[in-house]
């Protein structure tokens, strides 16, 4: 069997673009959705060109025209969908289910692998409001390709290390802290966090790989699974430079919710569940589920420590 060919919905965003680029590198023939509501949007539309030297397929097709999307889907063998959950973006996690419909009236694809690459929606229906929303509106979407019988896999990426990593877990930025550090508890929870462009090797190894049809796969690296402060020490270690560290209980941590807008408010509770209940490594991976690291070792995936120097 020859490699697959993949469609990328979500293309120029922040692991879209990553994914199309290790799609390529892996050798599938690689088409990226081309939306009209584009508009003047210069630097999506550049991405996409910028796609199309490194040997892409551009595909015009549009969530508001279902019979676009179905011709779209029909001249591929899986379907990646990395279109943005987060609200201090664009929150647009529900529109997959016109995706969902395409697919399943397409009727050929061998594959999908919907916007997930976060924390695992399974396992959180316990979250706080207003953040619950992700994941429950990823539970919609996970039910609607089931009940399709469409083939999935669900890619969990955890903490990705631009948002997490670089700032030293700072909530409201992204570059490192100088002076004091904010510890969420006593900063022992354990901590999953992936090097966005490993993500996306990842993603491309499973897709033609029968071990995770229909099953979730975490990217749970050994060596990036680490506490907080673990990472304010490796951080420590390179820049020479002892920060002052500040705990924030829990309580008061989720106090501070209130001086925040929408976005704001959601960011704090994932933070909550992720630093304070340590809902990313609190359990084992089991039966229905693979951990990629144990899948693909011979991807030398990136070190929390090398990731970290572009910031000294």
């Amino acid at each position: 069997m020859g490699k697959s060919k993949v469609l990328v919905v979500g293309g120029t965003g922040y692991i879209g673009r990553r994914i199309v680029k290790a799609s390529l590198a892996e050798g599938h023939e690689t088409y990226v959705l081309q939306r009209p509501e584009i508009g003047l949007d210069i630097d999506k539309l550049q991405i996409l060109l910028s796609f199309k030297k490194q040997g892409a397929h551009l595909i015009e097709g549009s969530f508001n025209d279902h019979k676009s999307l179905v011709d779209a889907v029909k001249q591929v063998d899986v379907v990646i969908c990395t279109m943005s959950g987060v609200h201090f973006r664009s929150h647009n996690i529900l529109l997959q289910l016109k995706l969902v419909e395409a697919i399943k009236e397409a009727g050929n694809v061998k594959r999908f692998l919907p916007s997930e690459f976060g924390m695992d929606p399974a396992r959180m229906g316990h979250a706080l409001e207003p953040g619950r929303v992700t994941f429950d509106e990823k539970m919609v979407v996970r039910k609607a390709i089931e009940e399709a019988n469409i083939p999935f896999t669900y890619v969990i990426a955890n903490c990705f290390a631009g948002y997490f990593v670089g700032n030293l877990s700072q909530l409201g930025r992204l570059t490192p802290p100088k002076d004091k550090v904010y510890l969420y508890g006593d900063g022992n929870v354990k901590v999953a966090f992936t090097d966005e462009e490993d993500v996306a090797t990842y993603t491309i190894k499973a897709i033609d790989d029968p071990t995770t049809l229909n099953k979730t796969l975490y990217i749970r690296p050994p060596h990036n699974i680490l506490t907080q402060s673990e990472l304010i020490q490796k951080w420590e270690t390179l820049t020479g430079n002892k920060l002052d560290k500040i705990s924030i209980t829990a309580d008061d941590f989720l106090a501070s919710m209130k001086g925040f807008d929408l976005a704001g408010q959601v960011g704090v509770g994932h933070f909550y569940h992720i630093f304070y209940e340590g809902c990313l490594t609190n359990f084992e991976i089991g039966e229905g589920s693979e951990e990629a690291s144990k899948l693909y070792p011979q991807v030398e995936y990136t070190r929390m420590d090398d990731y970290m120097k572009i910031y000294v």
